[in-house]
């Protein structure tokens, strides 16, 4: 696969989520490093104001390996809703992929894919 794909396939799947008219902007972007390793960066509005922020760097030479990601997720106020990184912290964390949660906790989580965090958010909206 091809970092291009990579980017195209992540477009695929907000444009599918984008066809709820939850979505207001979109912003995607690639800086390749290489064919198969680089950095995919967007963000999303919805309509309520949450926003969405994220990055991968990724390589896709044998299979899709997330070496950095961050999904920050914030309310129209910027208070962090949630956020998924593996981002190193001091003192360290016993887990390098994790979830910040609105209250302030960090706790272990596997690395997610966009899908999930917008089905995340998208939970938001529903009663």
């Amino acid at each position: 696969m091809l970092l291009s794909e990579y980017q195209t396939h992540l477009a695929e799947i907000i444009n599918r989520f984008a066809r709820t008219d939850l979505i207001v902007t979109i912003e995607l972007t690639l800086d390749a490093r290489t064919p198969k390793i680089g950095m995919i960066k967007g963000s999303l509005a919805f309509v309520d104001g949450t926003q969405l922020y994220f990055s991968e760097y990724v390589d896709v030479r044998y299979r899709i390996e997330k070496l950095s990601y961050v999904y920050h997720v914030q309310d129209t106020e910027s208070k962090v809703v949630f956020r998924y990184d593996n981002a190193a912290h001091k003192p360290a964390l016993p887990y390098a992929c994790h979830k910040h949660t609105a209250t302030g906790k960090v706790k272990e989580a596997d690395p997610p894919d966009l899908e999930d965090i917008l089905n995340e958010i998208i939970e938001r909206f529903i009663p």
